[in-house]
């Protein structure tokens, strides 16, 4: 019996020794105590590596019970080398914190890692060309503009945002000049903000809780589906880290303006928590004194939860936003007064709730689901008009993917909904309409070697009204030295037609007839771009340049006709418009010296006909110029200038060429920081050299808005970080 009983005692020790067990790692960087996707993780015997997915999250799993070395790198980052003890305490994941190098001022944004390609990577290791505002950047623009993000997008090369309502500040965005309906906009993957709800997006995003910005300019249809003709814009929100994170915001403007925000963050074990609040208020603002707001009254109110779970094999979050507003621009003495004159109302609703569950399958394999739905509530009136709708999108996708050493798969499936209702309020037809649209896709980022990689993808679309869409896509990367990379890439697109165009909202859908679903068709679009960037050091300076150049042909686009017995239609137009041109920016850095310059050249024409004509409101010239002083932790110094040329506008007319000027200052301590900015201190207006509306004050016809009403306006405020 003795026999027996220590034969099994010897038994379970060696199955014991014998046990395989996980070990999960969470990279993060040690500045901020942020996710850091892209790290590598190696085990040095048995050797074995994997790299870090979205959420900073590495496992290894099949581990014997003992001391591992493990080396943890990633680029622009000091490696570190750590022993490791499994199985850990508790079976609670260790987290390590990398430092950034002591000089990397070369490789600065080579470190990014960006999302909006699906396949988590470092922008040095990816054939997309993708911008990234993030950082000290981020910060910097925000501070400009606290209560939305329309300045940090106007203020990049290549974009502009353009104001489709003179006295309620609606605006779009506009990538290498296409309208601001072919631009899709993305909050950490998820599509939120497009048909009703797009012209008024840029205004109702507020940026403290963003940790950064992608931008894919070109047909990105393949990533997300319909509606990147132009590109897309990835909002890429902050997550819970180790260390809590508790910041304010308070700004106020010479034009009397008011917002006051406020983030929380921070992780609990297993669980943890983000909660993003705000209020955004304006009085009436008439700089001109034409008695027309160039800014309107309005109060906003916002409110974003987020709560985060963290398994041994899975991860999800869960979040929902709301977003309240009331928006009245027009006659100040109606505002004021409530006495007479045009008004233009706004006043929104929206809702969105959001969900997204990581699971690991495997070593290098995770299967992700995320799922979204958004209800967006808008009331539009004037005085002779009222525009009532309900906009409900939803948002699901399933996806697998896989990270090996050298090639990256994502596969997976999504459904995209879209139900506009109108409300009645004459006799005429309503604009209703639903689509469903159902995509598979799949895409691989290969590294053929050091010097080359690849990335290629396809998709198919069925859209219930307008029939199935192929979209193929193609990018490549080549390493010719370590100062030298270029990238070149294209892609197909397309955007089914919906009645939300500038040119709709410019005449706040007044006598427009619905879309024809049997006489029209998807737009579709094919188009590539071509970067070369360059990058060096010339003794204490440090020089990058980066140089691309794009074209877009957009064939079938949706066009206004009419009116036709005072009524507008939007067809399908038989022929094409195309965009061609280069981006060219310049960085220069010296000591606490940063200069920026960046040169845009865009030559939009539309071909409706036998001849060729200018796309309105497209500038073919823009230069921008930013001089910044930087002593880190301490002081920051801007001077900006921005050149516009001259546009064509709709009315056949064209306007004149401006320039805009900004400077701004903060002053950082360890807790908190004073920041000031006087924007368009020499206050370009269109209202100076131009006019805004032709008729009377009460019933205006108003012309397109090219440059600021606003003018000069200084605002001012102070951050705490607690």
């Amino acid at each position: 019996m003795k026999k027996i009983s220590f034969l099994l005692v010897a038994v379970l020790c060696a199955f014991a020794a014998n046990a395989q067990h996980i070990l999960t790692l969470y990279v993060k960087k040690a500045e901020d105590k942020q996710p850091l996707p892209g790290a590598t993780v190696t085990i040095a015997s048995p050797a074995r590596s994997s790299a870090s997915d979205s959420l900073g999250m590495v496992r290894f799993e099949n581990l014997a019970a003992g001391s591992y070395a493990i080396t943890i790198s990633h680029v622009g980052l000091v490696e570190q080398n750590i022993t490791i003890s499994v199985p850990l305490k508790g079976d609670t994941p260790a987290e390590v914190f990398l430092e950034e190098e002591e000089d990397h001022e070369e490789e600065e944004g080579e470190d990014v890692v960006i999302t909006a390609t699906r396949i988590s990577r470092t922008i040095a290791n990816t054939p997309t060309r993708t911008e990234v505002i993030s950082g000290e950047e981020l910060t910097e623009k925000g501070n400009m503009k606290p209560g939305d993000i329309r300045m940090l997008l106007n203020e990049s090369t290549g974009i502009q945002t353009q104001q489709t309502s003179a006295t309620s500040y609606n605006a779009g965005i506009r990538i290498q000049g296409l309208e601001g309906r072919y631009t899709q906009i993305l909050r950490d993957g998820y599509p939120l903000y497009s048909g009703y709800a797009g012209s008024l997006s840029l205004l109702q995003i507020a940026p403290l809780d963003l940790q950064q910005v992608e931008v894919i300019k070109g047909a990105a249809s393949t990533l997300y589906g319909g509606g990147a003709i132009g590109g897309l814009v990835n909002l890429v929100s902050k997550t819970p880290a180790s260390r809590r994170e508790l910041s304010f915001l308070a700004n106020g403007t010479s034009a009397g303006g008011l917002d006051l925000s406020g983030f929380y963050s921070q992780r609990y074990g297993k669980a943890g928590i983000t909660l993003f609040a705000s209020r955004n208020s304006s009085l009436p603002y008439d700089p001109a004194d034409i008695g027309l707001t160039a800014i309107p009254k309005f109060s906003r109110y916002t409110i974003n939860p987020r709560l985060f779970l963290y398994g041994r094999n899975t991860t999800a979050d869960f979040g929902i936003s709301y977003i309240t507003e009331d928006r009245t621009g027009g006659s100040m003495d109606y505002i004021k007064n409530e006495g007479g004159g045009f008004y233009e109302i706004n006043n929104t609703d929206r809702v969105s709730l959001q969900m997204g569950i990581v699971h690991h399958t495997g070593e290098h394999s995770t299967l992700q689901l995320k799922s979204t739905y958004s209800r967006f509530d808008r009331l539009l009136e004037i005085p002779t008009y009222v525009f009532d709708a309900l906009q409900q999108s939803s948002f699901s996708e399933l996806t697998w993917n896989r990270n090996g050493e050298r090639s990256d798969w994502i596969i997976g499936a999504n459904l995209i909904t879209e139900d506009f209702r109108e409300r009645e309020q004459t006799t005429e037809p309503k604009r209703d309409y639903y689509y469903n649209t159902l995509g598979v896709f799949v895409q691989n980022a290969w590294t053929i070697s050091e010097r080359v990689v690849l990335e290629t993808g396809l998709r198919g679309d069925y859209v219930n009204a307008y029939g199935f869409e192929l979209l193929p896509r193609v990018s490549a990367m080549f390493r010719i030295s370590p100062a030298l990379t270029t990238r070149i890439g294209g892609g197909y697109g397309y955007k089914s037609p919906t009645i939300f165009t500038e040119e709709t909202e410019r005449m706040q859908f007044q006598n427009l007839l619905p879309i024809d679903i049997y006489n029209t068709r998807n737009e579709r679009s094919r188009g590539g771009n071509w970067d070369i960037n360059y990058k060096t050091r010339i003794g204490e300076v440090g020089l990058s340049i980066n140089n691309l150049f794009f074209y877009t042909r957009l064939n079938n686009p949706l066009v206004l006709l009419g009116p036709n017995a005072g009524k507008y239609q939007l067809q399908n137009s038989s022929g094409y418009l195309d965009t061609r041109g280069m981006e060219t920016n310049l960085r220069l850095t010296y000591g606490h010296l940063k200069l920026f310059v960046g040169y845009t050249y865009t030559d939009a024409q539309t071909h409706y006909t036998s001849t060729s004509e200018w796309l309105p409101l497209t500038a073919k010239h823009r230069l921008n110029n930013v001089l910044m002083y930087e002593i880190e932790d301490k002081l920051k110094l801007g001077l900006e200038a921005y050149y516009f040329s001259q546009q064509k506008l709709n009315d056949g007319t064209y306007g004149k060429p401006y320039w805009i000027t900004g400077f701004m200052a903060e002053k950082l301590w360890e807790s908190f920081s004073l920041f000031v900015n006087f924007e368009n201190f020499t206050d370009t207006r269109q209202s100076k050299f131009d006019t805004i509306y032709t008729g009377t004050i009460d019933n205006p016809v108003f012309r397109d808005i090219y440059a600021p009403v606003d003018g000069f306006v200084v605002n001012g405020g102070i951050k705490l970080r607690l």
